[in-house]
């Protein structure tokens, strides 16, 4: 508990000095799962109904990732119904997934290899449905 409130207080911390630098890469599936504890080397989210939440950390809208650079962190759709979601980088185009239909198993990755702090979104939900990868 102390921890995750350490890394929430970084991550607004840092979102709050700036702007963050272009991550490479785009879509695809795949990824790997995070471990536990500090920097994970790569990072996976959930898209559900409403929420993106972290499979590392529990984490949900704001879902905050914290892994090294060089981690590819993938979003994987889960949720249920009509409504399609997408992933969106907040305050820069550095990336996009597109409206992708609620389905399982459908994915999304992109792998950072610049340390800064990433905001994204849904464009339907905006900032019901948010979260935040920290690359360090």
């Amino acid at each position: 508990m102390r921890y995750t409130t350490w890394i929430v207080a970084a991550a607004l911390s840092l979102t709050a000095c700036g702007g963050a630098t272009s991550p490479s890469g785009g879509g695809g599936g795949g990824g790997g799962g995070g471990s536990g504890g500090g920097v994970g080397p790569a990072g996976q989210i959930i898209v559900g109904n409403i929420l993106f939440k972290s499979s590392h950390n529990g984490s949900q809208n704001p879902a905050i990732d914290t892994v090294a650079v060089g981690s590819t962190v993938t979003w994987t759709w889960t949720a249920t119904g009509s409504i399609s979601h997408s992933v969106q980088s907040q305050g820069s185009t550095s990336f996009a997934s597109g409206a992708i239909q609620a389905g399982d198993g459908k994915t999304y990755s992109v792998t950072f290899t610049t340390p800064g702090t990433y905001s994204y979104d849904c464009a339907v939900h905006g900032a019901a449905m948010s979260g935040t990868v920290v690359v360090r």
